[in-house]
C-alpha cells in the first residue's frame, strides 16, 4: 500500500545533479612544426565544471571557438577527457560498469542543429523513429511509443508515411527532437537547434523544449552563441571564452550587468530582442 505524504517534492537547487562535469580539461596533440621537436598540444577545455539538474534547463552560450562543441562530445560520451570526471547520476561515466555505460547512452541524447542531414531521405518517418529504439535494444511497444512521442512533439500519426522533404524546417526540428525522445532520456543536449529557423518556427521550437522539461522533468542543456535565445529558454547560464567558463547567472543578470568581457561582447552582439521573446525570457 502507498503512503502519501505532505512533503514537498524537492527543488532543483535540492537535487543532486543528473549530468556534471567535474575540473575536465581537453587537450589535443597537434602535429610537429619541426622534426625533432617534440609535437604541441592545444587546450581546448581548461578546467570545466558544468552540471544540470533534473527538470531544469541550463545554458551553454559563446563565441565560435569558445569550446562549446568539445564540451558537447564530452558531455554526450563521444569523447574521454584529458583530466577530470564527467558524472551521470552520480557516478563516472569512464569507470563504471558497462551497465551504467549503457544506461547513460539511453538517458543522454542530442538535438542537433541541422536535422535533415542526420535523417535518411530514402527513410519514411515511422522508421527513422524506430531506429533508436532498435539500436539501443530497447524492449517493449514500439508502436506505442511511437505515437507517444508524436504526440508529446505536436505532430500527427499521418506524418510517419512521409518522408524528410516533405517536411518544413520547423517540423523538421520537432522530428529531431521526436528521435532524441525515443529512448526516454533523462537529459537533452540541444546544440544550436534554432538557429537555422526563422523567427516565428523558433519561438514554436523553444517552446516545446520549455514545455518537455517541465512535463516530463527532463534535463535541459541549450548550447547556442545567441545570448537572447538561451535566455528565453533557460534559467541558468554558463558563459564559455577560450576553453574556461567565464560567468555563470541568470539570464537577467547577464544581460543587464555582465562582468566578464565575453558576456559584455555576447550581449553588444544583440541587435534586436522580439519584445514577446524578451518579455518571456527575462521575467
Amino acid at each position: 500500500m502507498t503512503t502519501h505524504t505532505n512533503a514537498p517534492l524537492p527543488t532543483n537547487e535540492a537535487m543532486r545533479p543528473i549530468l556534471e562535469m567535474r575540473q575536465v580539461t581537453q587537450t589535443y596533440t597537434l602535429a610537429r612544426q619541426k622534426l625533432f621537436e617534440a609535437r604541441p598540444t592545444l587546450t581546448v577545455l581548461d578546467h570545466i565544471d558544468f552540471d544540470v539538474r533534473p527538470g531544469e534547463a541550463v545554458g551553454l552560450v559563446g563565441e565560435s571557438g569558445s569550446g562549446k562543441t568539445t564540451l558537447t562530445r564530452i558531455l554526450t560520451g563521444m569523447e574521454q577527457p584529458r583530466e577530470g570526471h564527467v558524472l551521470f547520476d552520480g557516478r563516472d561515466v569512464w569507470t563504471a560498469e558497462p551497465s551504467h555505460r549503457q544506461l547513460f547512452r539511453r538517458s543522454v541524447q542530442v538535438v542537433m542543429q541541422n536535422p535533415r542531414s542526420s535523417l535518411d531521405p530514402r527513410m519514411r518517418l515511422g522508421a527513422s523513429l524506430l531506429e533508436p529504439l532498435r539500436s539501443l535494444r530497447i524492449e517493449g511497444d514500439h508502436a506505442a511509443r511511437v505515437y507517444q512521442v508524436l504526440d508529446q512533439v505536436g505532430l500527427s500519426r499521418n506524418a510517419l508515411e512521409r518522408f524528410p522533404h516533405e517536411f518544413s524546417g520547423g517540423q523538421l526540428q520537432r522530428i529531431a527532437i521526436a528521435r532524441a525522445l525515443m529512448s526516454g532520456p533523462k537529459v537533452l543536449i540541444a546544440d544550436e537547434p534554432v538557429s537555422a529557423l526563422d523567427v516565428s518556427i523558433q519561438a514554436q521550437v523553444l517552446n516545446l523544449l520549455k514545455d518537455l522539461v517541465r512535463d516530463l522533468g527532463l534535463a535541459l542543456v541549450f548550447i547556442a552563441h545567441d545570448l537572447s535565445v538561451v535566455a528565453y529558454t533557460t534559467s541558468r547560464v554558463s558563459v564559455m571564452s577560450a576553453g574556461r567558463i567565464v560567468e555563470i547567472g541568470k539570464p537577467l543578470d547577464l544581460f543587464t550587468h555582465p562582468k566578464a568581457e565575453a558576456t559584455r561582447n555576447l550581449v553588444g552582439a544583440i541587435l534586436t530582442v522580439e519584445s514577446g521573446l524578451a518579455g518571456n525570457a527575462l521575467a
